[in-house]
């Protein structure tokens, strides 16, 4: 079989995307604006190893497979590859045509590929992986993120919000949850560059600490709390959650923390967390979520390209777990399509600063992001992945909560 014919067997024949071989075989419709170029043998003989989205990933990321048109547009094209992949009778057979290919072309795993060492999730391990993601560039997420250096889902007030008012709104949420007072203790865990720490001390008076693996995260944060004449009440420390500070919190907010746990580490997660709030207090946990039971493995590209580690849950096991840590449920909002609308915004950014970008993290990298984003916000459109806040309490040892009859 000719290139085109075995990349078309593999995506679909019905995928409106033109298909071109490096060795000028075509497939797909001659209408079809957008167009998949297979521009090295070497992306062929990737799919031995890895037959399937990681080797169509491996060899976007190096450049040996070129995408002509929005690369949305084209993931969108064929949503049951890009969020599901191929069946794995069709990868082996695969894998087995493409043998002699291999053996003549082979190449190891591209750079940005990472399997951190060590025992999953000792504190060391959890350490590497979160800075191989994080501590690329704050120049780079400054860029892509926009000025609230928010590195997670936005809520959108309405349709025609921007991407700064949605993030403003998200903190706002978060802390209207969590019921801040002034003179309040918040510990903010997987802080990242410090937005809701300000936003709760600026907006709420509250005297919040965040605490982030991500030594560049760090930095930035605290540099930026000075900046704005916070210090006294936000402080960012770099500090794996685990060794946080363990007197009574009022309140603590958890906002894209949970998807780097782990199944295992869930219920010691929540009982830390627990075990830091006074009675009374209140956990928001903002999180990923698998849509459906039983939960998959981690998609192998963002396994390997962007959270080493990761694993998803789903919402009743992450509401499961907390109550079981000894939280109250109070209130749980799925917030998926404005997930997508972050993810698009971060898309565009992106594309606004590409050649920055390039210039900053390297061609390979900013492609990585490229894909990662494009794929993420066709997983939330389609009901493939979500995102969900849930509202928990610790309770008074005699059942008392401190929640109005409505509301939070």
């Amino acid at each position: 079989m000719q290139v085109a014919e075995i990349i078309s067997s593999v995506i679909g024949p019905d995928v409106p995307v033109r298909i071109i071989g490096y060795d000028g075989s075509k497939a797909g419709p001659d209408s079809a604006e957008a167009a998949i170029r297979i521009a090295s043998p070497r992306a062929m003989a990737r799919l031995v190893t890895a037959p399937g989205t990681l080797g169509l990933a491996r060899g976007y990321v190096t450049g040996e497979i070129e995408v002509e048109g929005e690369l949305y547009g084209v993931l969108a094209a064929m949503p049951d590859v890009i969020l599901h992949d191929i069946p794995r009778a069709q990868r082996l057979r695969l894998a087995r045509q493409l043998v002699p290919v291999w053996a003549r072309h082979r190449q190891p795993p591209p750079e940005f590929e990472y399997r951190p060492p060590g025992r999953l999730h000792s504190k060391a391990r959890d350490s590497r992986a979160i800075s191989h993601h994080y501590d690329v560039s704050n120049t780079f997420y400054e860029w892509v993120l926009g000025p609230s250096m928010a590195y997670t889902c936005a809520v959108y007030p309405s349709a025609t919000a921007t991407l700064e008012e949605a993030q403003a709104e998200k903190f706002e949420l978060v802390a209207q949850k969590l019921g801040l007072q002034p003179g309040q203790r918040l510990l903010d865990v997987g802080c990242g560059w410090g937005g809701m720490v300000m936003h709760a001390a600026a907006e709420h008076g509250v005297k919040a600490l965040g605490v982030t693996l991500s030594a560049n995260q760090a930095a930035w944060a605290q540099a930026e709390i000075t900046r704005r004449g916070l210090d006294g009440l936000a402080e960012v420390r770099h500090v794996d959650y685990r060794d946080a500070p363990e007197s009574e919190f009022d309140a603590v907010s958890s906002i894209g923390l949970t998807e780097h746990i782990g199944r295992a580490q869930l219920p010691a997660y929540f009982a830390s967390l627990h075990a830091r709030l006074r009675p009374g207090g209140r956990l928001l946990n903002h999180c990923i979520t698998e849509s459906r039971t039983p939960a998959r493995r981690l998609d192998p590209f963002i396994g390997r390209y962007i959270f080493p580690d990761g694993e998803l849950h789903t919402v009743g096991h992450v509401i499961g777990t907390m109550n079981d840590a000894g939280f109250e449920i109070r209130h749980e909002e799925n917030f998926r399509e404005h997930y997508a609308r972050t993810l698009a915004a971060w898309g565009a950014n992106l594309e606004e600063h590409w050649d920055e970008a390039v210039a900053e993290v390297g061609l390979g990298r900013a492609k990585v992001w490229r894909l990662y984003m494009a794929a993420c916000r066709l997983g939330f459109e389609r009901d493939n992945i979500q995102l969900h806040q849930v509202l928990g309490e610790r309770v008074h040892g005699d059942g008392r909560s401190g929640f109005p009859l409505r509301g939070w």
